[in-house]
């Protein structure tokens, strides 16, 4: 029931399922979020760190 998603909780759920601690399917289902929703926040990690999980930075790096 993640009403909010903070950098932290996002940064935590794609490296959960990058190590192997959670599949992607069933982070997908817990926490209610599409695979293209995941995809972004892993992207955007990857190309800016941590900042790029910022919803005000989004805007800057597409």
């Amino acid at each position: 029931n993640t009403g909010r998603w903070v950098i932290r909780r996002k940064a935590e759920v794609v490296a959960a399922v990058r190590g192997g601690l959670i599949s992607l399917e069933e982070a997908l289902e817990r926490y209610s979020l599409t695979s293209d929703e995941f995809v972004s926040w892993q992207r955007s990690i990857e190309r800016h760190g941590l900042a790029g999980l910022r919803t005000t930075r989004l805007q800057q790096y597409r």
